[in-house]
């Protein structure tokens, strides 16, 4: 049978060849962005009879709504967005798509500017429509395209008249080629990339590749300029002028990802006058490792799908320089552009500010995996026509980018033909780069082995060679392409693996999943992910797994990123005053940096100063030595903290932005003596000591006149993303063991309330609803008639096969201030996994300051490592180091909120000191906790004493 264009299987007709894209050129141009005429219908059916109805001159299309280009018309009033991770939204049946197929009708109308060239061409661009596009010109059909993440052209200087040009564009939201874009991300279908008239003058540049090569033992670039129009190639800096097509060596500096070294020139052709940016760079598989330029390389990478949380894929340049810039100072190297070739303006800027960029074709058929690979497109040879001109369309428009070292055929879509058709492709048109594809484990068409989410053991044992494998596979570099899923709380345990990264030579380190959460702002839930929009199918909050909040705001799971990736391991003895400084740098050596030390006692910096370290070149260590240490002070806990900070302004920070730092322990000060001495009195149905009440059955109610409600142990966190794990694992998540378990729904019952001499003791025993499990929990309070101290010991009953989410004690402070003050970890919130950012100190906060706004709320906010804490006039010291958490409301209500809205503040400051923590993990799409960081019961004693503030 005869399919409809959108559901045919070849990439659309019409188009002009793909080519490289360049950003400027003397040649006139107009962007057709801004207000278009939109019309939605249901179906792909046309509504006023023929295709091209709507397309003609004359049309009457003053009565349609409008729409702004770039942008989704999901996003502008126009039906609705919808989430699928894995699953294909419509019937899978390919090519065939659904009859109720959402089609936007765009008109544009636009007359040409004053001075536009009469002689020559005309060339409209466009540069992402998501999924198919059928195009006319003054009632003309140019042609259709599918692609959504690639560049398509049309010819149409034939058709243009100076005044009232009509562009019309029939968009299908679902195509043939959506069964190729199966691509975790939300389904938004429109122009949502630039749209632009380009004049070709006579004689113009058409494609053009620029072969820029640095030779790391000579220090010489070879420069050669392919070009489809014969022209000249100048390069005023370097003093070159050669004609396309011939070669240059001269002395360069080379381009990296560190020192973005980039040289101004012009390609000249008869007709026109493009500047091109040319780095110098060599990449190579040499020794069984990723090179450039001679040396190899470790990925610090992220994974980023285009993403803002109003206008979806469509991105500004600001947008996209703030991410880089974001990167930049979060120590991050390397970017995946997952799952589509990025904006062309992205990879302008990678150029720019220095980004090593894995770019990944518009492709990835996920879906099919369901059905075990049955009908898979890249292995039906139908198909492989598409397939190839996705692959031509990512090389030819990107291959000019000095940030692109390597070609991703794309991205779960198993094995087949048609990935190695690609492969075979892309090897004959561009071999100074490598291929990547994670999805065949033989590495039959690639040059990296790539895995997704492989645990802490399988990576070691890969370092150690100890995988097996195909004889090709074990002698290529691997790489972790997604892995540490950034998905609400987390991700834990990226120590670790870094550890593993920088001991093995075969790992090159890897891609965190992702770089930004997909929530898209919604009136009611601030912002929206799967199902809040009534998807019939959809993977709930799955698609918020970035390192950025939504509003771009960096997670804690960022912050963390930073410290774990630093490029300066900065290590030492504070007692003996030596520093350890290694360059972890793959290229530069440590000149741009500036070393200080402060030295802090109580968290309180006292005196401060310079640090001189030789500029180390890359792999390079040293020793130096601090100035002896400031007079500590009495019964106080000192250190010093040493920070790499840039010695200048660079055009990614600022002089003075933190690189790398640390701080070494020197004295860890002197326990307070107990408080004691003081007896506990019965008066009724009430016991007092010291300054503290409690009720017949040995509850705190009040100390020293402040309100307490409710202190009592504590086993239960609101489940992170994490802790729920993946709905696809048959076996149950640690959060379903805990349900399980009936961790949420634990009892108190009080079995002995004790009087003694100088003691209240109060026995109890802790134990879920419809468990035999339980704990045995005494109570000891003490006081010296100013302070209270109270002592926890916890003993497990029972067969406990499932790790604690938390073990400490949690009361409510009356009040809504919530103003905190304490010694410990921070600023940020810190648990078992994720505490390498946490910095000792002095720190001040409140309550609300202190939560972090998950899209999906869970469990946040834990500091680790409290010395002592203050809030609302209450004051907690001890010695044991507990977690501090503080919130306005309950975990219980935590646990029941879907969104941030549903998180209402009462008049009670709820407070958390545990003992232990459950580390976070990455278990939604990855690991769980490492043993070492998971909390198991056993017997347990820890200790608080409280005081009111000023006293």
């Amino acid at each position: 049978m005869d399919l409809p264009l959108h559901e045919d299987l070849s990439p659309g007709a019409g188009a002009l060849p793909p080519r490289a894209r360049h950003a400027e050129s003397d040649a006139p141009s107009l962007s057709l962005n801004g207000t278009w005429r939109f019309r939605l219908s249901p179906t792909a059916d046309p509504e006023d009879g023929e295709d091209d109805t709507f397309a003609r001159d004359g049309y009457d299309h003053t009565a349609w709504d409008e729409v702004t280009v770039p942008g989704h018309w999901v996003l502008q009033g126009h039906g609705a967005p919808q989430y699928t991770n894995t699953l294909y939204p419509f019937p899978v049946d390919p090519p065939r798509v659904p009859d109720a197929n959402p089609t936007g009708d765009h008109l544009r109308t636009f007359d040409l500017p004053a001075g536009w060239p009469v002689s020559g061409g005309a060339t409209l661009r466009f540069d992402g429509v998501e999924s198919f596009a059928r195009v006319w010109l003054n009632g003309t059909e140019l042609g259709s395209f599918k692609g959504s993440r690639l560049a398509h052209e049309f010819a149409v200087g034939e058709l243009l008249r100076p005044e009232g040009n009509v562009l019309a564009v029939r968009v299908h939201q679902w195509s043939s080629g959506s069964y190729l874009e199966d691509q975790d991300q939300w389904w938004l279908p429109g122009i949502f990339r630039d749209v632009t008239l380009l004049h070709r003058p006579e004689d113009a540049l058409g494609d053009h590749f620029v072969h820029a090569t640095y030779d790391h033992r000579t220090g010489a670039g070879t420069l050669r300029v392919d070009a489809d129009t014969p022209g000249r190639v100048t390069v005023a800096e370097l003093g070159i002028d050669i004609a396309t097509g011939e070669s240059v060596t001269v002395p360069v500096r080379p381009w990296t990802a560190e020192t973005p070294r980039l040289y101004d020139a012009v390609l000249t052709t008869p007709g026109e006058r493009v500047p091109l940016r040319v780095g110098f760079r060599t990449v190579a598989l040499e020794d069984g490792l990723i090179k450039v330029n001679g040396r190899p390389l470790l990925f610090r990478g992220v994974n980023r799908h285009e993403f803002h949380p109003e206008t979806g894929r469509a991105l500004d340049a600001a947008t996209m320089r703030a991410d880089i810039l974001l990167m930049k100072r979060h120590n991050i190297n390397a970017v995946r552009t997952s799952h589509y070739p990025p904006h062309p303006a992205f990879l302008d800027l990678c150029d720019e500010l220095g980004l090593w960029v894995v770019d990944e074709c518009d492709l990835e058929t996920h879906g099919f995996h369901a059905f075990d690979w049955r009908a898979n497109p890249v292995d039906d040879d139908r198909w492989t026509p598409a397939l190839l001109d996705r692959a031509a369309r990512t090389v030819e428009r990107d291959k000019n980018h000095a940030s692109v070292i390597m070609w991703s055929l794309g991205n779960e879509c198993g094995t087949g033909r048609g990935l190695t058709a690609m492969a075979e492709w892309i090897r004959a048109r561009d071999g100074s780069r490598l291929i990547h594809y994670e999805g065949d484990r033989s590495c039959a068409d690639t040059d990296v082995y790539s895995r997704m989410y492989a645990d802490h053991a399988e990576v070691e044992s890969i370092g150690e060679r100890e995988d097996g494998g195909p004889e090709r596979r074990a002698r290529l570099p691997f790489i972790l392409c997604e892995y540490a899923h950034a998905m609400g709380n987390g991700p834990g345990g990226l120590s670790e693996y870094q550890r593993l990264f920088e001991t093995y030579e075969r790992l090159q380190g890897g891609f965190v999943w992702e770089w930004i959460d997909h929530g898209l702002a919604h009136p009611a839930h601030e912002y929206a992910y799967g199902g809040d929009f009534g998807e019939e199918v959809h993977d709930g909050n799955f698609v918020c797994d970035g390192l950025l909040l939504p509003d771009r705001t960096p997670s804690p799971g960022l912050v963390e990123y930073k410290k774990v990736i630093e490029p300066v391991r900065v290590g030492g003895d504070g007692r003996e005053g030596t520093v350890r400084i290694t360059n972890l740098y793959d290229f530069t050596d440590l000149s741009h940096l500036a070393f200080t030390w402060s030295y802090e006692v109580d968290g309180v910096s006292v005196a401060e100063g310079g640090l001189t370290v030789p500029p180390l070149g890359p792999g390079e260590r040293t020793e130096v030595k601090l100035p002896p240490a400031p007079t500590r002070g009495r019964d106080a806990e000192t250190q010093w903290t040493v920070r790499a900070v840039l010695a200048e302004d660079t055009p990614w920070a600022a002089r003075g932005h933190v690189v790398a730092w640390a701080q070494l322990p020197v004295e860890c000060g002197v326990i307070q003596p107990v408080p004691g001495g003081t007896p506990p009195v019965r008066d009724g149905r009430r016991i007092t000591l010291g300054p503290a009440a409690f009720d017949s059955r040995g509850t705190l109610l009040s100390f020293g006149g402040l309100q307490v409600r409710d202190l009592r142990l504590d086993v239960w966190r609101a489940p992170t993303d994490n802790d729920n794990g993946m709905p696809w694992r048959p076996e149950p998540s640690v959060a379903a063991r805990w349900r399980a378990i009936g961790l949420d729904r634990v009892h108190h019952r009080v079995d002995a309330v004790d009087l003694g001499d100088d003691a209240l003791t109060v026995r109890t025993r802790v134990a879920p609803a419809a468990s035999d499990l339980g704990l045995r929990v005494t109570y000891r309070w003490t006081s010296n008639g100013i302070k209270l101290r109270l002592a926890v010991s916890v003993a497990p009953e029972g067969d406990w096969r499932a790790p604690l989410p938390r073990l400490g004690i949690r009361f409510g402070l009356p009040g809504a201030a919530g103003r905190v003050r304490w010694f410990g970890g921070g600023p940020g919130e810190a648990y078992p996994d994720t505490r390498a950012a946490s910095m000792l100190g002095l720190w001040e906060s409140d309550a609300d300051a202190m939560q972090t706004p998950y899209v999906r709320p869970q469990e946040n906010g834990a500091r680790p490592g409290i010395r002592w804490a203050e809030i609302d006039g209450l004051r907690v010291d001890t010695d044991h180091e507990p977690w501090l958490t503080v919130r306005r409301w309950t975990t219980e209500q935590l646990d029941a909120a879907a969104h941030r809205p549903d998180l209402v503040a009462g008049d009670t400051v709820w407070v958390n000191l545990d003992s232990g923590q459950h580390g976070i993990g990455t278990e939604s799409c990855g690991p769980g906790v490492l043993p070492q960081h998971q909390l198991h019961a056993r017997v347990t004693d820890f200790a608080y004493t409280f005081s009111l503030t000023g006293r």
